[in-house]
């Protein structure tokens, strides 16, 4: 796993993102709320903004040669050094169920025990399978979440929560 330094890597973002939501979305929202938040999110404009203005931190994954099969993003949450947002995680669906998004999540981790360990938070679908991925890691449910997106599409969310040792 690599962190990634420069947007030439936002191009595999994209690509793994564009191949990974269908399967993950396709039967929890609208083709039309799907190709809207894909290119809203995904767009590399958005993915820079990201990244310099919103003190995103990405994570790439890459196999054995060197091909881009996942990737993660995480900051801290409202400038709390021990608080911190998981804001994407997303494995090709060929590549799930090997490990790689506990590796991704444990690199995360790894990072903010550097901060001197605290918590992290996340918003997931509440009708997404990678629900149960997440409490089976320890991550508890907060609260419920609907979020207005735009163009009349909302994100209808659990926020879950860990405390990272």
């Amino acid at each position: 796993m690599n962190c990634i330094v420069d947007s030439k890597d936002f191009e595999m973002i994209r690509k793994i993102a564009f191949e990974t939501w269908p399967v993950a979305y396709g039967e929890i929202v609208t083709q039309e709320q799907l190709d809207y938040m894909l290119e809203k999110i995904y767009n590399i404009t958005s993915l820079q903004h990201q990244q310099e203005n919103l003190g995103h931190r990405f994570i790439l994954a890459v196999d054995e040669n060197n091909t881009a099969i996942g990737f993660a993003s995480f900051s801290t949450y409202e400038n709390q050094t021990n608080h911190h947002r998981l804001h994407k995680l997303y494995v090709l669906p060929n590549q799930q169920q090997k490990g790689i998004g506990k590796l991704l999540l444990e690199a995360i981790y790894s990072e903010i025990r550097k901060n001197g360990a605290g918590s992290i938070e996340l918003n997931v679908n509440r009708f997404n399978n990678a629900l149960a991925f997440y409490q089976k890691l320890g991550y508890e449910i907060l609260k419920e979440e609907d979020i207005d997106i735009g163009e009349g599409f909302f994100m209808n969310d659990y926020i879950l929560f860990k405390k990272v040792q």
